[in-house]
């Protein structure tokens, strides 16, 4: 991958703006589960280029930055410049939006403020209570430790521009924060988006540690800027530009204090509810989206009719879920996973009318590809976790339609 900014390249005054150039690194977890959120075209979620343009993500953060502007004196017409979305809209609770969107709204805050800590001002302003469900988990969690775990296993429901990992060392937690290779995610715009999440990292801090909370210092991958004795009065005094990682850092001893809001119940039940909003945004989001809303309206159709389904070639198809971590194969046993599983616990169908349902071609590939999955048998799934009903008329859809049918409406995509 290029670098974000060459080596030798100086800032640029660009209207309050300082010029700058960033470039991604790996980042790595440790001393808590190690969970890693890798680059775009790897993620398990489907963050790449082809999804750039799917408005499936909230839009508070985008909403938190037109807020400001709107207090610096700048008109959301003004903010919401080139963005697909109207101005009813964006001030809709339902509103989505799409990376592409969001991309622009912090170029058009780019060009249109002075302030050149304008970012980091704004993250501060985003609290949990903004955040609807992932926010209320964060505040739920018994411990801090399972704090930042979530969120890193969460952080497709809150930001889509940015990568996270988190890192326990003998005397400080560590955050390390690397903007989304997006394209237009280079110079003025990498250092935005970086400050940005350093403000929200801080104001979230401080919604579950406590309002006393400070930061021990950050490291930042690009070069010291003229307003950096602001970083030192806001982040932390120990600032260091020019690093290998964009980091922020605070003292380890704030792990082990007790969350004030803490309850299990809560934690489990906000938690699975995120487990839903993050498959319903896997079902929607890029080329696997695509193909998973052909596929439930024809199970009989293959990887060639999908492709001219979505009238694209196979050897494109292909192409654009390699970059978003999948394949044809993993779409259909997914689908037929859950669909399996809802049959079992929520149907009087037996072992032989499922399979068969599910477009297998006997009971015994079925129980085989079953197993695979679950690491259960049919039977024994059904049998611990079935509830009771009564009769058949509960019975959810089949996946897809018989062969020919139309289904349900599916969107072409560019090659």
């Amino acid at each position: 991958m290029p670098d974000r900014f060459p080596a030798g390249k100086d800032d640029v005054d660009l209207g309050g703006a300082i010029e700058f150039y960033g470039f991604r690194g790996q980042l790595i977890s440790k001393d808590i589960e190690p969970v890693v959120l890798p680059s775009c075209a790897e993620t398990a979620m489907g963050v790449a280029r082809s999804c750039f343009g799917d408005s499936i993500h909230p839009i508070t953060k985008p909403a938190v930055i037109v807020e400001a502007l709107r207090s610096a004196g700048i008109s959301m017409a003004a903010a919401l410049r080139g963005v697909g979305i109207s101005e009813a809209d964006f001030q809709s609770p339902a509103a989505k939006i799409s990376i592409d969107d969001t991309v622009r709204i912090y170029q058009n805050a780019l060009a249109s403020v002075r302030d050149p800590f304008f970012a980091y001002k704004a993250g501060l302003k985003l609290h949990l209570v903004a955040y609807g469900l992932y926010g209320f988990a964060v505040l739920s969690s018994r411990n801090f430790r399972q704090t930042c775990k979530f969120v890193i296993n969460y952080h497709d429901l809150a930001d889509p521009l940015v990568t996270l990992s988190f890192e326990e060392t003998a005397h400080h937690g560590i955050w390390s924060i690397e903007p989304l290779d997006h394209p237009a995610i280079e110079g003025p715009l990498y250092r935005f988006v970086v400050e940005f999440q350093l403000g929200i990292h801080t104001a979230l801090h401080r919604d579950v540690m406590g309002a006393e909370f400070k930061a021990a210092g950050a490291n930042l991958r690009y070069a010291e800027p003229p307003h950096a004795a602001q970083y030192r009065c806001e982040v932390g005094s120990a600032v260091k530009f020019s690093q290998a990682r964009n980091q922020l850092l605070f003292d380890r001893n704030w792990l082990d204090q007790i969350p004030q809001f803490g309850n299990d119940r809560s934690y489990v039940l906000t938690s699975n509810m995120c487990d839903d909003l993050l498959s319903e945004m896997k079902v929607t989001r890029g080329t696997g989206g695509r193909v998973r809303q052909a596929l439930m309206a024809n199970r009989n159709m293959d990887e060639d009719a999908v492709a001219r389904r979505l009238q694209i070639t196979s050897r494109t198809l292909r192409r654009h879920l390699r970059e978003e971590n999948l394949s044809f194969r993993e779409i259909l046993d997914d689908l037929r996973e859950k669909m399996a599983q809802r049959y079992l616990l929520e149907s009087l169908m037996s072992i032989e009318e499922i399979a068969a349902a599910l477009g297998f071609s006997d009971a015994a590939n079925f129980r085989h590809a079953f197993k695979r999955w679950t690491g259960q048998s049919p039977q024994q799934f059904r049998a611990g976790k079935r509830a009771p009903i009564s009769d058949r008329s509960s019975l959810i859809p089949s996946l897809g339609s018989k062969a020919g049918d139309q289904g349900a409406s599916v969107q072409a995509i560019e090659p």
